[in-house]
């Protein structure tokens, strides 16, 4: 008897509803469980830094959630070039739904810098050139969504929003590369693929954790977004014969 999944099936919206519904339980479970033990590690076991003081523990909200911040603009970038290339209405559903939560760990990534640049640089806010690029992200993940609301009909909304996110991208590399590229107050990075981590090691597993805490996070509130465009998509014309089968699903629930 063969044991082989058709995943190609679930690029079904029909298919993919009820695979979502119960994968997200999981991945909140695991966010919550993570997210705990990265906060108790960030909090109470990492030492104090020596030069920062208490105030550098914001980091271990502030480093994971800028991460997040560009790493969901990819994956949604990511979503919108294959629907754009195969018109896949799932794909675009994915775009639409992670643009909100990209959003959310950008302003997040703000916040919690300005926090952190207060007690450090004796300044809320610079103009410093990581600050400005990330605050052009979040006025790019706002432009995509509302984009794809100023626009009545849904085909129309999906291809002009994945064009300004694919256009958009290009942003990732100038928010990572700004330290090193221009002369600003932002530190540089503390963890690094080439040169390892400068970090110690507590300090480094609390930032993991809670970096791992927010993937598993995003991943629950997108599939939980992209159930909620699935239903509200199904209520247009432009929608398939076919998703009646969601509303089915839901009204079994």
């Amino acid at each position: 008897m063969s044991t082989d999944i058709n995943w190609l099936k679930y690029s079904s919206p029909q298919a993919f509803y009820p695979l979502a519904g119960s994968l997200i339980p999981w991945f909140a479970c695991m966010a919550v469980a993570l997210m705990g033990v990265g906060l108790y590690i960030g909090f109470f076991i990492a030492p104090t830094d020596f030069q920062q003081g208490e105030a550098y523990r914001i980091i271990f909200v502030h480093v994971p959630a800028a991460w997040m911040s560009m790493f969901l603009y990819v994956v949604m970038a990511v979503w919108a070039g294959i629907g754009m290339g195969l018109n896949a209405r799932l794909s675009f559903m994915m775009a639409q739904a992670i643009a909100p939560t990209g959003a959310m760990f950008t302003f997040l990534a703000l916040l919690t810098g300005a926090m952190w640049g207060k007690p450090t640089w004796g300044a809320w806010w610079v103009w410093d050139a990581r600050l400005t690029s990330e605050l052009i992200l979040l006025f790019q993940y706002a432009g995509v969504m509302l984009l794809r609301t100023s626009i009545d009909d849904v085909r129309r909304a999906d291809r002009a929003s994945a064009v300004f996110a694919l256009v958009g991208v290009v942003n990732v590399p100038i928010i990572y590369f700004s330290v090193q590229w221009w002369n600003t107050l932002h530190q540089g990075a503390s963890v690094s693929m080439a040169a390892g981590s400068k970090m110690v090691s507590t300090m480094l597993t609390a930032m993991l954790l809670m970096t791992l805490a927010f993937w598993l996070y995003s991943i629950a509130v997108i599939l939980a977004r992209v159930r909620c465009v699935m239903v509200e998509r199904e209520s247009l014309p432009l929608w398939d014969e076919k998703a009646a089968v969601i509303q089915e699903t839901v009204g079994a629930r």
